[in-house]
């Protein structure tokens, strides 16, 4: 887990499935856009996966290479969601219904966290899910930087209203 500077901040947990591809990603991306801001608006982010497939491992270095070519730092190892995740983060958004469906099954009933799709933030929505683009091409993980980047600068507009 991340360490706070702030803990009155909003801190924020994006979860994929292995937590190689969209979520690190999506940690990076947020992280970055608010470095340097104002302790007001303070928002920290982390990321997991609801499977154990990729714990204590690096991203996948197409999304390493992704976040590089986009100037984006990204430096994450996975982790597994867990039920004190839901007492820790504020807001917990996942990247696809699949995860969606696991991560709120694990959901204690006294938890604190919204839980919401990453997509519900996306001014181009699409069909409401972030692709998985671990099996594909250098190609989706770049559509997965845009569907990010866009989805996390609406979410954080949305954060300031």
């Amino acid at each position: 887990m991340f360490a706070l500077a702030n803990e009155n901040c909003m801190k924020v947990l994006f979860v994929c499935l292995g937590n190689i591809c969209r979520s690190p990603l999506a940690e990076a991306i947020l992280n970055q856009k608010v470095s340097g801001t104002s302790p007001s608006q303070d928002i920290s982010a982390d990321s997991c996966g609801t499977e154990n497939y990729h714990i204590d491992q690096a991203p996948d270095h197409r999304t390493i290479e992704v976040a590089h070519r986009n100037n984006v730092q990204i430096d994450h190892l996975g982790r597994q969601l867990s039920e004190d995740d839901f007492h820790i983060y504020d807001q917990i958004i996942v990247m696809d219904k699949s995860n969606l469906y696991d991560t709120l099954a694990l959901k204690p009933k006294e938890s604190k966290a919204e839980v919401r799709l990453m997509r519900d933030f996306d001014p181009e929505p699409d069909d409401g899910e972030v692709p998985d683009p671990y099996y594909g091409g250098e190609d989706g993980f770049q559509q997965v930087f845009d569907i990010l980047d866009r989805s996390i600068e609406a979410f954080l507009k949305k954060q300031q209203d």
